[in-house]
């Protein structure tokens, strides 16, 4: 009797180890079920804004995002990060994911910004910034027409006026006026001309950038997956620059990219991921960020 009980505990003890080591790989092999499929898909968001999702086999397996916005389509408005001026430290913004950001401004949509620091992403646990994390961002930050951050060498802007009309005016400085305004990288596009100088380290990797027409008044945010052999590797610099050009952009600018890169919008279940970010090597987990961009807008009308 004795030795059944025996038994017993052991095959209890193996069943629970096996679980304990076992749900790490289910829990890895779900996040990569619950990606975007790698199908193309055209539809209607919101009033004034159109997600399209776009499929490349070569040079290598790239799912692209591109959400077109119309500036003048009745209830679209910008929404920039607030700063966190009540803070009595020398950071800036307090970090959250782009869900998050959602949901907490009742927007309809929103990507991630600018680039940040201080950042460490060591393990699924161990990383920097968590929500609720203090955070500097790196380079011009308005929001409702206050600064939250200064203006930085080499971090261009992109900036929106009081009537709504976008621009990139090549520089780290918003115009006078300028109600939300937020700053990334290198300019991609110039009055439709490529700018961007690239060198070998010019590889492929998840990218984020943002382009506007010649009037200001259209806006396209092209989100590229990547860090996920056989689902989405990236595109290059070059590549997404050549990509934008297409589109008939005027102007284009580079946020911050690699496990940054998310795209999400509101549901009635609270908000959803439209790309595959990958947070920590894991996909479908959205990285805490500095700052975000986001849109509010009204329904589609059925």
């Amino acid at each position: 009797m004795q030795h059944q009980v025996k038994i017993r505990k052991q095959n209890i003890a193996l069943i629970i180890g096996t679980i304990i080591l076992g749900f790490p790989l289910i829990l890895y092999g779900w996040l990569h079920f619950i990606r975007p499929p790698r199908t193309a898909e055209q539809r209607e968001l919101f009033q004034g804004i159109i997600y399209q999702r776009i499929t490349r086999v070569t040079p290598r397996p790239v799912l692209i995002h591109i959400v077109s916005i119309d500036l003048t389509a009745p209830g679209v408005k910008p929404f920039v990060t607030p700063g966190a001026s009540v803070l009595k430290t020398d950071t800036e913004t307090i970090a959250k994911t782009i869900p998050e950001f959602v949901n907490e401004f009742k927007l309809q949509l929103a990507i991630n910004g600018s680039y940040f620091y201080p950042f460490r992403e060591a393990t699924p646990w161990d990383y920097y910034p968590q929500t609720n994390d203090t955070a500097n961002v790196l380079g011009q930050l308005i929001s409702n027409s206050n600064t939250y951050s200064p203006v930085e060498r080499k971090w261009n802007v992109l900036c929106f006026a009081a009537n709504n009309k976008a621009q990139i005016p090549g520089g780290e400085k918003c115009p006078a006026g300028t109600v939300h305004g937020i700053a990334g990288a290198e300019i991609l596009l110039q009055r439709g001309k490529i700018q961007l100088n690239t060198d070998d380290k010019d590889k492929p990797y998840p990218r984020v950038a943002i382009s506007v027409d010649k009037q200001g008044n259209k806006l396209w945010l092209v989100l590229v997956d990547g860090k996920q052999p056989l689902y989405s590797e990236g595109l290059t610099k070059t590549e997404l620059t050549k990509f934008i050009t297409e589109l008939g952009a005027y102007t284009a600018l580079n946020l911050d990219g690699g496990g940054s890169t998310t795209l999400a919008i509101s549901t009635p279940n609270g908000a959803k991921l439209l790309n595959a970010p990958i947070h920590t090597k894991l996909p479908m987990v959205a990285r805490p960020v500095a700052n975000h961009l986001g849109f509010y807008a009204n329904p589609t009308q059925k």
